[in-house]
């Protein structure tokens, strides 16, 4: 086995292990360090197998603390375990856990108590909504597990002993690390499990590993959390309290942002400009990854004229993006000219010719290449494209349509319920359709396994080179690569037009540091954070 470090500054995060947390050099802290966020609706359970949602894992992720954790960019560094060791054939995966971990209760976290969670994340028993992701994982056994044909015994995880995790893979998966930042892998305390029955998530009764204890718990209105004193590492943990307030409404947790209640609250749609002028220092756009943009439907139910690259070539160039972006969305997108975007960690994403272009120029580029595949005055090219009923995705069609005018081809807009989309999506019943798609873990290939020939590929693109060079990703030392070379394929090919990276506005205090804004969503844990003396 080979030994890995998890970043290049490993040896620096275990000598300072919350060094994030510490005020930078003419930084004071200050006396308050309590911070309160925003839950849109209620958090149903707290229990790491069981959350099922984004805001639910931002709790757990507070409570209860898995094999790594996260940095700022999003790259695995340590959490229970120190490191780990990969074997020859990258299949196999041995942790390491720091025998100074600690339930909040005393007892010492094991690596059966990884072993029983993840057997019980399998479990058709246990009913959880993210089974699927321990599929995803390619844990040895998993599809098997879930699906009730092998018992959660067989699932390739084995605690060596009490510090040492082994998991075996079906397949190489270069980003493993990652997926084990996921709330879904974290461990439980077996004794206090058996114990509490179905209300083991009770403030004042759940046993946690995280670096916060939950006090008190009001269903659809408010969490509150305090600094757990036995967590491994409390004696750098600066933030003292951490409460989460249930506001349904963007516009009332505005109201109770400025009244002082909230630390963070995302920004209404269209008020980022606005706000901005009136908080400088507090509003922020952080990119996210994820991608709105229009599939071209290349299988035997879609149009002839979307099988000529010349055509989609067209199509993506005399996008109006700038006019998405900047007169439709106003919340701080970026055009999209690459499917996954480059805010992916370790990803440098590759820069398609017509990114630097003007729109004067691709409209002229564009012309020529319809002119080129038969389209034109007294032929024009009819398409209709299919979106689900929202305001802002009519706004784009219709600035798409005016474009597209431009060059004479007739775009019919069908605008229906998301229940007929996603039917018609499943069953390549359109020629264009919207499409939005946001990555399940911070890899590159989160992105682009979508378009593999045996992908969810709603489009029926297919192309083997991709293909192939997906299939190299799996064991290649770098996967960023081939991620990278099978990202130009798709720039040349053009199954899709990419619109927009989506970006998330928001209102955060000037005193507070620590959380993540690179991007978004992106993992933040409270002991990361504390408040600065103004």
């Amino acid at each position: 086995m080979t030994r890995l470090f998890l970043t290049a500054a490993l040896s620096c995060a275990l000598a300072l292990p919350a060094l994030a947390a510490q005020p930078a050099e003419g930084e004071k802290l200050a006396q308050n360090q309590d911070y309160a966020f925003r839950l849109s609706d209620a958090i149903t359970t707290l229990d790491p197998q069981k959350t099922g949602d984004s805001e639910g894992a931002e709790i757990t992720r507070q409570l209860f603390e898995g094999l790594l954790n996260q940095d700022a960019a999003g790259a695995p560094v340590p959490g229970v375990a120190t490191g780990f060791e990969l074997s020859e054939d990258r299949r196999t995966y041995t942790f390491h856990l720091r025998p100074e971990a600690r339930w909040s209760n005393g007892d010492p976290v094991t690596a059966a108590d990884f072993v029983h969670a993840w057997r019980r994340l399998a479990d058709p028993a246990t009913g959880s909504e993210y089974a699927w992701f321990i599929e995803l994982m390619h844990v040895e056994n998993a599809s098997a597990v879930v699906k009730g044909r092998k018992k959660p015994e067989e699932l390739g995880v084995k605690a060596v002993d009490d510090h040492t995790l082994v998991v075996r893979l079906t397949v190489p998966t270069p980003y493993f690390p990652k997926l084990v930042t996921h709330g879904a892998t974290f461990p439980v305390n077996r004794a206090s499990l058996a114990a509490g029955g179905d209300d083991w998530t009770a403030a004042e009764k759940l046993v946690g590993n995280g670096a916060y204890v939950l006090k008190s718990h009001e269903l659809g209105v408010q969490i509150g959390m305090e600094k757990n004193p036995r967590y491994w590492d409390a004696g750098h943990v600066v933030m003292s309290h951490v409460k989460a307030l249930t506001v349904t409404d963007a516009d009332a947790a505005l109201s109770r942002y400025e009244a002082g209640e909230l630390d963070r609250v995302p920004i209404p749609a269209g008020q980022y400009a606005s706000l901005r002028q009136r908080f400088p220092d507090q509003a922020v756009s952080i990119p996210r990854s994820c991608t709105y943009a229009y599939l071209f439907n290349l299988g035997d139910k879609g149009p002839k004229a979307l099988k000529d690259l010349r055509v989609r070539k067209a199509l993506s160039y005399a996008m109006p993006r700038e006019t998405v972006v900047r007169q439709i969305l106003q919340d701080g997108q970026r055009p999209a000219y690459g499917w996954t975007p480059g805010t992916i960690e370790g990803f440098l994403a590759p820069e398609p010719d017509q990114a630097g272009w003007t729109p004067a120029e691709r409209l002229d580029k564009a012309r020529a290449l319809l002119a080129e595949a038969g389209y034109g005055p007294g032929k024009p090219l009819k398409l209709t494209l299919t979106f689900n009923s929202d305001e802002t995705h009519e706004k784009i069609a219709l600035a798409a349509q005016q474009a597209y005018a431009q060059l004479g081809v007739e775009l019919a807009l069908d605008q229906v319920a998301w229940k007929i989309h996603a039917d018609r999506l499943l069953a390549g019943d359109f020629q264009l359709a919207r499409y939005g798609w946001c990555s399940d873990y911070d890899e590159a290939s989160s992105f682009l396994d979508y378009f593999r020939a045996t992908g969810l590929n709603y489009g029926r693109y297919a192309n083997p080179e991709f293909d192939r060079l997906m299939e190299q990703s799996r064991t290649a030392p770098d996967p960023n690569r081939p991620y990278a070379a099978a990202e130009r394929i798709l720039a040349e090919d053009m199954p899709l037009i990419p619109i927009y990276h989506y970006a998330g506005a928001e209102l955060i205090r000037d005193d507070i540091r620590g959380l993540p804004t690179a991007k978004a969503p992106n993992a933040w844990y409270a002991k990361d954070l504390y408040r600065i003396r103004k």
